[in-house]
């Protein structure tokens, strides 16, 4: 689990419910108006930008790996590649049947190795594997990212509606109240659900983009030199080009060929 991403969204409730309590209760920044015009607003026209289909797998989707981390590190996978290299020069491709790994992506990379499948099956069905996942997960953040700029579009025009329902009823002071209140919450709630909310986990969803790009296309490469019966030593050596310069030194010595 990714506990920055769950501190975080705790912190900030947390923060404002104290703010709000220390002015009163909570019941007074309830608004059900507030809360139509920012939920089915920003829905609406999120709705508006991106097919139906999108939104049924990116909002679920972006949940999911806003609040998840990969088992595998990049500098992991790089010492893993080269312990299955290891395995295959020793014991041929029937040796990996026996490897096992929390990895989907990198399992299914080994089984193709394993069943014998040629270079370029193995290549052209990984990558397209990759290119659709990180298709999905950028649709997940770019919706997430529509909803945080909706939010406080709608916030301003609840506002707006409540100040004209505010002046429109100028001659009985018991409607006032009621109305500022609403305008003054819509634009509360949209911030809110931008900040808080939507736009935080587009960042956090943009970050896991690249770390799935990165370590995706680093099992690739190594699958494809498993395939090809390369040394651990040359595996270890081609993947280290994906670790930062400080990570890289701190990985395990090249294992013999």
């Amino acid at each position: 689990m990714d506990f920055a991403t769950g501190i975080g969204l705790t912190a900030g409730v947390i923060v404002i419910a104290t703010i709000m309590l220390l002015g009163g209760d909570l019941e007074m920044f309830f608004s059900e108006h507030a809360l139509i015009i920012i939920g089915g607003g920003s829905l609406s026209a999120t709705l508006i930008r991106f097919p139906l289909s999108s939104m049924m797998h990116g909002l679920p989707l972006g949940m999911k790996f806003a609040f998840t981390m990969r088992r595998t590190t990049p500098r992991e996978l790089v010492d893993q590649l080269a312990g299955i290299a290891e395995i295959a020069r020793k014991q041929g491709p029937v040796g990996l049947e026996k490897v096992e790994t929390d990895d989907p992506f990198l399992a299914k990379g080994i089984r193709y190795v394993a069943d014998g499948y040629d270079l370029d099956f193995i290549r052209d069905n990984l990558e397209r594997d990759r290119d659709n996942f990180l298709a999905h997960l950028d649709e997940g953040q770019k919706i997430y990212r529509a909803i945080g700029d909706c939010a406080p579009a709608f916030g301003m025009v609840g506002t707006i509606i409540g100040m004209v329902q505010m002046f429109a009823n100028m001659t009985d002071p018991s409607k006032l109240g009621p109305f500022m209140a609403t305008a003054l919450l819509a634009t509360l709630y949209g911030a809110l659900v931008a900040n808080i909310f939507c736009l935080p986990i587009a960042d956090k969803l943009q970050l896991k983009l690249h770390d799935e790009d990165t370590s995706r296309t680093l099992i690739i490469d190594g699958i494809l030199m498993i395939r090809d019966s390369k040394s651990s030593a040359l595996v270890r050596e081609m993947l280290l080009a994906y670790l930062p310069e400080k990570h890289r030194h701190g990985a395990e010595e090249p294992v013999p060929a």
